[in-house]
């Protein structure tokens, strides 16, 4: 799952839509949503997150959040680091081969450090 499919599913059960309802009022297949609430289906381009923003009827934060989950969910990314440091480019491999042995926590901590927050203390 995704973090904007995620947040799709939670605003769907909160205001206690199906999705068949959702898509047929957003012009997509059901399965279309599916795959996206799933992380089966790469990043919504900006006129579909704008229809979820108006169909929710979602302002201000919450529709700036929700875009910038859209454009953090990706289930599949590339990462080019051609230019960048040798251990830029180490550390784009570890990732990729290691992210799924890394426990929440872990990745919360990642997270926390990639946006310039500090842990701890």
């Amino acid at each position: 799952m995704t973090p904007f499919g995620q947040k799709l599913r939670e605003l769907r059960r909160e205001r206690k839509v199906s999705q068949k309802d959702m898509a047929s009022a957003l012009g997509v297949s059901a399965a279309y949503l599916s795959a996206l609430e799933h992380g089966h289906r790469g990043l919504p381009n900006w006129a579909f997150v704008q229809k979820v923003i108006g169909y929710f009827n979602i302002i201000w934060d919450e529709a700036e959040e929700l875009e910038a989950l859209a454009w953090t969910s990706h289930p599949r990314i590339v990462i080019d680091t051609a230019g960048l440091s040798p251990k830029a480019t180490e550390l784009a491999n570890l990732l990729g081969v290691r992210i799924r042995e890394m426990s929440e926590d872990d990745i919360a901590t990642a997270l926390d450090a990639i946006r310039g927050r500090r842990t701890g203390a």
